[in-house]
């Protein structure tokens, strides 16, 4: 018998490799090579790159949470650190009674939450003493429905403070002193309102500039022509604005916020007050704003102090970001019809009818219906 010939080899293959025949369409004998070595490569790139992602988007995370944690602590201000309460004023001579200051109620994360927000009119926090608050407002927070109100409280409104008598409700925060200032306004508030207030945000001019500018400036409808000079005070605090839409940057939004010379006065300002506050609640859950969240807080950091502790503080940082801002609400405290005029010790005061108040803020926080969607 002939020998047979050996087969015909490319040069790659071992005489040892499996060869399988395949037939080409001209009818030729080709070579089938496993693809598995092939599969294996793609898959490893392809894990490999998904575990480089991973570690990236961990350390974008990572960076993020070191940041608010960090922000947190330093605009943290416990007040059990302090043993002493703040005494209370008197005017007979005799020396000052010792009035504890309530601590805050304590707060599990899915009852209303209620935070008092304070604009102090100085220049900075760490300044020795904290002057009357220009501009206070209690944000009531449904952390299950996810909505929000606010209640602009006027400063003139003449309330009990607790252990210092009557006067304005923005004269709370001074008697309180430099360090249980913000706790005396809480506990005012609660007397007034009704509401417990759990937690208070204290910031003053240079923190709201401050704030505005690292957001990039805020577009906003101007309602009126707005000018006030105060020859007394920094050139840059005065007021001048034209009526329109236009870009607000940290020092011309002060001036929108903190304008009352108008037949309304603070009535007009609380509501251009809400209204802004609104639209920056809307500026801070953009895409933008978050990008540049690190920048943001560090940059206002220096101007704000509160008693919210940061575990409690990220919760509603969380919260705030899942909030509707288009369904945010606003209302003046106290109401047309719970006040009246007075003149108190050459002070113009409004004189509150507290009954009525806390019965209108109840009725603001019930859930809208088809016939009353408030």
């Amino acid at each position: 018998m002939d020998q047979l010939p050996n087969p015909p080899s490319d040069g790659n293959l071992s005489p040892e490799q499996p060869v399988s025949p395949l037939a080409t369409p001209e009818g030729t004998t080709a070579t089938r090579i496993s693809r598995q070595p092939r599969r294996k490569n793609v898959r490893r790139i392809l894990l490999y790159s998904a575990l480089g992602l991973v570690l990236v988007l961990g350390s974008v995370a990572g960076y993020y949470a070191y940041s608010f944690y960090s922000f947190a602590n330093k605009i943290y201000d416990d007040p059990r650190d302090r043993a002493q309460p703040s005494p209370s004023a008197t005017s007979n001579g005799n020396a000052p009674s010792v009035i504890p200051v309530a601590q805050p109620p304590e707060w599990v994360g899915d009852e209303r939450i209620n935070i008092l927000l304070l604009g102090g009119d100085s220049r900075g926090v760490n300044s020795s003493s904290l002057p009357r608050s220009d501009s206070m407002a209690l944000v009531s927070i449904d952390p299950v429905a996810k909505t929000a109100k606010m209640f602009s409280l006027l400063r003139d409104t003449y309330v009990v403070i607790p252990g210092h008598g009557q006067n304005r409700l923005n004269a709370a925060i001074t008697l309180g002193g430099k360090l249980d200032g913000p706790l005396l306004a809480m506990d005012t508030v609660h007397f007034m309102t009704g509401l417990p207030v759990h937690f208070y945000v204290y910031t003053d001019f240079e923190g709201f500039i401050s704030l505005i500018d690292e957001l990039g400036g805020i577009d906003f409808e101007v309602d009126k022509s707005m000018k006030h000079t105060d020859n007394a005070d920094d050139p840059r605090y005065n007021i001048k604005l034209e009526k329109g839409l236009q870009h607000l940057d940290g020092v011309t939004a002060l001036q929108y916020v903190r304008f009352r010379s108008d037949a309304m006065s603070d009535f007009a300002r609380s509501e251009r007050q809400r209204q802004f506050l609104f639209a920056i609640a809307d500026k801070l859950q953009s895409t933008t704003s978050l990008l540049k969240l690190p920048q943001v807080l560090d940059g206002i950091a220096p101007y704000i102090k509160t008693n919210i502790p940061p575990g409690d503080l990220l919760k509603l940082a969380r919260l705030g970001m899942k909030l509707d801002t288009s369904q945010l609400h606003g209302v003046q405290i106290p109401q047309n019809g719970a006040f009246k005029n007075a003149l108190v010790e050459s002070m113009d005061v409004l004189v509150p009818d507290v009954e009525k108040i806390q019965s209108y803020i109840q009725e603001q926080l019930q859930p809208p219906t088809a016939t009353n969607p408030m």
